[in-house]
């Protein structure tokens, strides 16, 4: 990690130059030597590092949100191509190069920050050895060693040995305790913000292997950061803390107001611009009046979320117009309700089982009619019959004898008599 953290020094001097800019700051209101003073340093870093990278942030956003689109169209490339691999890799780019996308896009945020966490990694080892470094000269390397946080120095390391705690006057058990915790927190801040990503945040009628890939990363990364987390030191591990912190709040933020289309969020988020409109009868802030212009301009391509939309704002007797504000219209209500009507009058699809013991009913309903059928004819053949109990029995009608056909027979040939 020395080694990594070293070919980053151009930048430690950055670094600590705005750590102690910000230390003069929390000096003054916690006093010089207070942990408090430096750890606020540290997330005041962390903070104006991230807004730095909030347009970055949003290339991330975009580049995802088209990777998940484009999934289906990259799994038909690779299945068709896949006994040539060149030609596999051409239509990917040009794939890419059509839609704009750039799969790197997505790490960009990590890329960025990956030189400040090491220069900072750097600048806190040089203070655990007592070494000035950039900005930071004698009064400050003795005011940041002596700097506790919780009982544990801002240079401690899980992994640091007694003597070594000891010559930054606290103690091991203090020193591992925090750290645990924080690693704790910072895997468990990984977690959650990728786990409401792929919950609330992804279209749910595309499945592609994209989807099963950051569900992986999802148990992955917080595993990485707490193998990881034992050798940093409690500096830096304010640092990534407060950076997962950050990403999480920016990623609800995301969700709540820019969902994925076709995801849970969508709906939670379109649901709300409903419940807005039926109060007011106006979309209100530019942002949802984008999301409905975007719904009407994508027309018959919109998917069941965004139609349930619109048929919510028939039902209001409000029809969404190409600039995102609504209308009052008769037409869209009436269709709402034909919508509606129609789907009452579809029969509900039966299961298997309940089709099978309709199908034995009828079937023994109709046995059952079929038989007293029979036994009517049969007892009206019966009424239908000549009496003849008074007549007596004539030869034509004595039952015929066995082998012999019933009825007049014909006479037979002269040669055979």
């Amino acid at each position: 990690m020395d080694t990594i953290a070293s070919l980053f020094s151009f930048i430690t001097t950055p670094v600590s130059w705005v750590i102690v800019q910000f230390h003069k700051v929390y000096g003054a209101l916690f006093g010089d030597d207070s942990g408090w003073a430096w750890g606020l340093s540290i997330v005041s870093l962390v903070v104006l590092i991230r807004i730095c990278l909030i347009p970055l942030f949003v290339k991330q956003i975009k580049s995802t949100r088209n990777m998940q689109v484009l999934q289906p169209k990259m799994k038909a490339i690779q299945e068709r191509y896949k006994n040539d691999k060149q030609r596999q890799s051409e239509e990917m780019m040009k794939l890419y190069k059509e839609t704009g996308t750039n799969p790197l896009s997505s790490c960009l945020p990590i890329l960025a920050q990956s030189p400040f966490f090491f220069a900072l990694y750097h600048v806190l080892s040089s203070i655990a050895s007592g070494k000035k470094i950039g900005a930071i000269n004698q009064d400050l390397l003795d005011s940041a060693r002596q700097a506790h946080i919780f009982g544990a120095p801002l240079a401690a390391k899980f992994t640091d040995s007694v003597e070594k705690v000891t010559s930054l006057d606290a103690s091991l058990t203090d020193v591992r305790i925090v750290t645990a915790i924080m690693i704790v927190l910072m895997s468990a801040s990984q977690f959650f913000t990728q786990r409401q990503l792929m919950t609330k945040n992804v279209d749910l009628t595309v499945k592609t292997p994209y989807m099963q890939q950051q569900k992986m990363l999802m148990y992955i990364f917080p595993v990485i950061f707490a193998v990881m987390g034992i050798n940093f030191p409690v500096g830096v591990l304010v640092y990534w803390l407060t950076t997962n912190v950050w990403t999480m709040g920016q990623q609800m933020y995301v969700i709540n107001q820019n969902p994925t289309p076709g995801s849970k969020a969508q709906d939670a988020y379109l649901q709300r611009v409903l419940k807005s409109v039926s109060a007011h009868e106006q979309v209100r802030g530019r942002t949802r009046r984008n999301t409905v212009k975007a719904i009407v301009a994508k027309g018959p391509d919109r998917n069941d979320i965004e139609r349930k939309f619109i048929t919510g704002l028939g039902k209001l007797g409000l029809a969404a117009q190409e600039d995102g504000t609504v209308q009052k219209s008769e037409t869209a209500a009436a269709d709402a309700e034909g919508s509606q009507a129609h789907k009452r009058q579809q029969p509900k699809r039966q299961t298997k089982a309940k089709r099978q013991t309709a199908g034995a009913t009828a079937g023994g309903a109709k046995d059952t009619e079929s038989s007293e059928a029979g036994s009517k004819t049969s007892l009206e053949k019966q009424d239908d019959k000549p009496k003849s109990a008074d007549k007596p029995a004539s030869g034509s009608s004595r039952q015929a004898k066995s082998g012999q056909r019933k009825g007049p027979q014909r006479p037979k040939h002269p040669s055979k008599k």
